[in-house]
This record gives structure tokens, sequence and C-alpha cells, in this order.
């Protein structure tokens, strides 16, 4: 079982800019249209955890729902998801450990974590396993950084790096334990 991070980060750690926003990550020349490998890490896992933030963030995109594996929103004051998202994404809600576990019950074994409050969440509770960070060529200054505060040094070994598109790079880090 692997709680698994894939995400994208500038050059100075942030995954959204100062006003929340993303676009800074479709400015990369991609005439090819690569995924960067993302479909390759989609056939890893089993289903997806990301917070309340990123879900609606995902409900603003202008194009179907992204994801063919099952959703699971950490939220304590969502009270149920739109009817469209019904058979797509489930409520969870309650101690991290013990989410992970029940997921891990129903059969769920690498879990993709996304969302930068619940990527910190999963790190203080030191139950992420591997992270897979693209560094995008851009120094936004500000916005949401990808760690937070941690009660002690998390420590990960680097395993893998992946050049794309001649100016992002992909860093694999598995978790040393």
């Amino acid at each position: 079982m692997a709680n698994i991070v894939y995400i994208g980060a500038s050059l100075d750690g942030f995954i959204a800019d100062k006003n929340n926003c993303l676009d800074w990550l479709h400015d990369l020349p991609n005439p090819e249209g690569s995924d960067l490998g993302f479909a390759d890490f989609m056939a890893r896992v089993d289903a997806i955890i990301m917070g309340r933030n990123t879900f609606e963030t995902i409900q603003g995109f202008d194009c179907e729902w992204p994801y063919n594996k099952p959703v699971f929103v950490l939220s304590n004051t969502l009270k149920e998801v739109p009817k469209v998202f019904s058979d797509k994404v489930s409520l969870v809600r309650g101690e991290l450990t013990d989410i992970a576990e029940q997921l891990a019950q129903q059969g769920f074994k690498n879990l993709y974590i996304d969302g930068g409050k619940t990527i910190q969440s999963f790190l203080q509770q030191d139950l992420i396993d591997e992270l897979i960070i693209t560094t995008i060529p851009t120094i936004l200054g500000s916005g949401t950084p990808l760690f937070g505060e941690l009660n002690e040094p998390l420590k990960f070994r680097h395993v893998n790096a992946v050049r794309y598109l001649d100016c992002v790079v992909k860093n694999y880090y598995v978790r040393q334990r």
C-alpha cells in the first residue's frame, strides 16, 4: 500500500499562484500534447483522495470529469456532492489514518493524494510514501506552498528524474523509514 503525491510546483515551491490560480501550469509549450506521464501514473493508483478546495477547483475546469478512478473528497463542511458527481465522488471525514485504513480494507491499496492542504496534512502525519513532483520553470514569488510546517523532518530518497518538453523535470522520491 502506498500514499502517493503527484503534483506540479513552481521553482519556488508553490502549487497555485497568489490568486489561487493554476493558469501558469499551462504556459508551457507542449506541441505534442504530452500528458507528462500522468496516464502511466494513474494506471498505478486505485483511488484519489483530495481536499474540498481541490475538488471545487476541478469542478471549475472547462472539461469533463478527468478521473476514471474513485475519488474521495476530504471535507468537514460539505454535506453532499453535486448530483452530477454522485457516481464518481464520495465524501470522507475523520482521522487520516482511519480513512486510509478503511479505504485499504475496501481494496484501495495505492492512493493518489492531491491538494495542498491535504498533502500537507498527510505529510504532518507521516502518511506519504512517495512524492512525484514536476518542477515548472516559473518563479511565482507567493501563492499556495506545496509544503507546510512539520513536527519533525521527513527524509525521502531520490530515485529518478525525467525531463519533459525540454523545460520541466519530474522528480521521484520514496520515503525513508
